[in-house]
């Protein structure tokens, strides 16, 4: 029965009705004995509860079902890039036991207790206490401020899978997160058996048991400290990307000249070198430009194959595309110098223009001091005679509008900042169209992905 139903009846019955009633004997009015009154109080904190029809029948709903029903249908809150950098410092496991070891030594009993004993067996109890939290400690920080991978944006969560590999950090958290428990459980149990000892020879001989299998346990199962360190060490060192900031990738196939670029438009030095997959990861440059600063991500190239026999390297490369704002700088080589014959690079392009048609694009070609355009490079995998009209004027010129440069003779390089430049201006301009009105101002805003 709901509120407005008890006030509604309330209302109808005379106040004094509820307090005194007549009679014929005597005129007047009496108190009705052995009649308590309570005042009636309304409320908002009602409780109330809740039902549902379930083959025509009307069932109470537990609190606990609604609550879970409402977690359901809430949106996941998901992390800005940058969670890497928030990583806990991780320190090796032996560390971590010495120093627990040593703390749990300053332990004494509690005073007071003048029984042998009981003294013995209490301070037994409290220095395997002191030792077992002494290690779990550490490992409770390290559960409570690894990120979830689930709750990581897109990037960074694609970065973790291709640099560690499926479900490797899971693992290893889950390992350190187990050895918390066990070192908990065993802990727990071996303080109390060395409380109830009868003896101080016993509670010494429990003590002594006790942390000898403290210590071979962690030991035995620290190695998942030590993988932890390790991977927070590789995290940690991953380019920051922010994603309010207007990115230029490079993208094309191994050793076309992409990272010879990034140095000359960008603060980034990547490493030159000549033979493919030269960028083993995300490289990261930043641009001024009219007091701004802007991205310039240098990626590892991508060969013609199936998406399923890409390695990590090249799926990378694709995470960035799928996964930032950023507009595109795809460097063509037709010197036959990289590597990659210009048909197979052709159909690269095509596969990546179609496949993110949506971003901003400029088209280079690189090294043009080494080209004759009156005989392009043919391999011996290539039909000279090929009818393809597109893939011949390809190998020939590039792709329409393409841009020829040459990092060695500072051929079309002023005219490359010019086009990078406009680009990047044209980007900015997206994203700030893109961005919601009310995180225009915000400092730090975060972004929600259902």
């Amino acid at each position: 029965m709901g509120s407005n139903t008890l006030q509604h009846l309330c209302h109808q019955l005379p106040y004094s009705a509820l307090l005194f009633t007549r009679t014929n004997l005597y005129k007047g009015l009496y108190p009705i004995p052995r009649m308590k009154i309570y005042p009636l109080c309304f409320t908002k904190q009602m409780q109330t509860t809740t039902y549902e029809v379930v083959k025509g029948s009307y069932l109470e709903t537990s609190p606990t079902k609604q609550e879970n029903k409402t977690k359901d249908t809430a949106p996941v809150t998901l992390d800005t890039v940058g969670a890497f950098q928030k990583l806990p410092m991780v320190m090796p496991s032996v560390d971590i036991l010495h120093s627990a070891l040593r703390k749990a030594r300053r332990v004494t009993p509690t005073k007071g207790i003048a029984n042998a004993a009981k003294r013995e067996k209490n301070k037994g109890a409290k220095h395997l206490d002191a030792l077992m939290k002494e290690l779990t400690l550490p490992l409770r920080t390290y559960k409570e401020n690894f990120p979830n991978k689930r709750l990581l944006h897109p990037y960074e969560r694609s970065l973790i899978e291709l640099t560690l590999g499926d479900g490797n950090y899971e693992q290893v958290l889950g390992r350190v997160d187990s050895l918390r428990k066990k070192v908990v459980s065993v802990g727990k149990e071996l303080a109390s058996l060395c409380a109830q000892s009868t003896s101080k020879r016993e509670a010494e001989e429990r003590l002594a048991e006790g942390l000898k299998r403290l210590e071979d346990i962690y030991r035995s199962d620290g190695k998942a400290v030590d993988e932890l360190m390790q991977i927070a060490k590789t995290l940690r060192a991953m380019p920051v990307v922010d994603l309010e900031m207007p990115t230029l990738c490079l993208v094309g196939a191994p050793n076309v000249g992409k990272s010879s670029l990034v140095r000359l438009l960008s603060t980034g030095k990547p490493e030159i070198c000549n033979y493919p997959f030269t960028t083993r990861g995300i490289l990261m440059g930043h641009i001024a430009l009219s007091y701004r600063n802007f991205q310039v991500t240098d990626t590892p190239g991508i060969l013609r194959r199936r998406d399923e026999d890409r390695n990590n390297l090249e799926k990378l490369t694709l995470a960035v595309l799928a996964n930032l704002p950023t507009a595109v700088l795809f460097v063509h080589d037709l010197t036959g110098e990289c590597g990659t014959s210009p048909s197979d690079q052709f159909l690269i392009y095509q596969e990546i223009k179609e496949r993110f048609s949506s971003h901003l694009w400029i088209d280079v070609i690189s090294k043009c001091d080494l080209l004759e355009e009156e005989s392009p490079i043919l391999y011996v995998t290539e039909n000279a005679e090929d009818d393809n009209s597109e893939l011949v004027k390809y190998r020939k010129f590039g792709p329409d509008g393409a841009l020829r440069v040459s990092v060695k003779s500072k051929v079309g390089i002023d005219e490359l900042k010019i086009r990078v430049h406009e680009l990047l201006a044209s980007q900015s301009e997206r994203l700030n169209i893109q961005k919601p009105e009310d995180t225009k101002e915000a400092s730090s805003p975060r972004k929600i992905f259902i």
